[in-house]
């Protein structure tokens, strides 16, 4: 294994699923299968591990390091690997931070600690992002929010944000506001150096990416890296009449794994690769639950619609 050096987030990068055993337990044959799947799809830049699509959450210190280990083992030789950062205090955040580094990894994305839904300021954001940095010395992602959560980085605290720590390369954009979208696109990448916006609106994937955006991140990349990658590519060639008939193939995904309760995207991700013959189960951690059987048909549906799955096939799954 060999770290993907002087790495600069962008382009298409693949946020990959963690497939459990029965017991809960991490099911990590599934998991490499899955990890060289996904790296095989071509216009890849990277994928991220320990993040909201690996139920991060729910995973221990070690079993970060775990995933993160097999991770460098299948596709650190490959591609660049972008670990996930989720913790609610900044003192373990640095800690997450030296192992990820430590393991292989070429660029952390920082997810807001969960306080801050109470409330922020630059200060706080800058202290935390901070720590982070001084523990790594790779490319930071910020992820950013919705300001409506309270973990959005208001303009004045994100320029603030990038003025302090300038390893901060690229944002992780899940604003879900089109103008705070491209007021990102139109001002971050402006600045020099670029910090690369990254978009994650895979609900409006096609419609964020005309925008301008020099990348996207997505739990989508899973199931359909090479739509992506194809779309991206499309998009920057200015080529509408593909980028549109790739659009439609995406879209009826969209809608099945992007639909409400919005916590079931990756649980819903999991029974797509399942109903592909590429997983041999939908397990997933408590409090997420099994889907029932009504969802699991309207995902079979939309893998039909995408192209993805022959209907012959369908009925012979059913």
């Amino acid at each position: 294994m060999a770290r993907q050096t002087g790495y600069i987030p962008h382009g298409v990068i693949a946020a990959v699923l963690l497939p459990f055993d029965d017991d809960l337990g991490i099911d990590e044959h599934g998991l490499r299968a899955h990890l060289r799947h996904v790296a095989a799809a071509p216009g890849l830049s990277a994928i991220t591990v320990n993040a909201h699509s690996t139920e991060v959450g729910s995973c221990t210190f070690d079993e970060q390091r775990q995933v993160m280990a097999v991770a460098a083992e299948e596709v650190g030789d490959l591609l660049a690997i972008v670990h996930g950062i989720w913790a609610d205090g900044s003192i373990e955040a640095a800690r997450i931070a030296r192992a990820a580094q430590a393991g292989g990894a070429s660029a952390l994305l920082v997810f807001p600690p969960a306080p801050f839904t109470l409330g922020q300021n630059a200060a706080m954001a800058i202290a935390h992002y901070k720590r982070i940095a001084d523990a790594a010395d790779l490319p930071l992602i910020a992820f950013q929010y919705p300001l409506a959560t309270g973990q959005g980085y208001p303009p004045k605290t994100l320029i603030e944000l990038l003025d302090a720590v300038p390893s901060i390369r690229a944002i992780k954009d899940w604003s879900n506001d089109v103008p705070t979208h491209e007021w990102h696109v139109r001002n971050l990448q402006s600045r020099a150096p670029t910090v690369n916006v990254l978009s994650t609106h895979s609900a409006w994937l096609l419609s964020s990416l005309v925008l301008g955006c020099n990348g996207l991140l997505s739990g989508s990349g899973s199931v359909i890296a090479d739509l992506q990658s194809q779309l991206f590519d499309a998009v920057r060639r200015n080529d509408l009449a593909a980028a549109r008939a790739l659009n439609d193939r995406i879209d009826p995904l969209a809608r099945a794994f992007y639909c409400e309760p919005r916590v079931d995207m990756h649980n819903r991700m999991k029974e797509a690769l399942v109903l592909l013959g590429r997983l041999p189960r939908a397990v997933v951690r408590p409090p997420l639950v099994k889907l029932d059987a009504a969802e699991i048909e309207r995902i079979r549906a939309a893998l039909v619609a995408a192209g993805l799955l022959t209907r012959a096939a369908a009925r012979d799954a059913a």
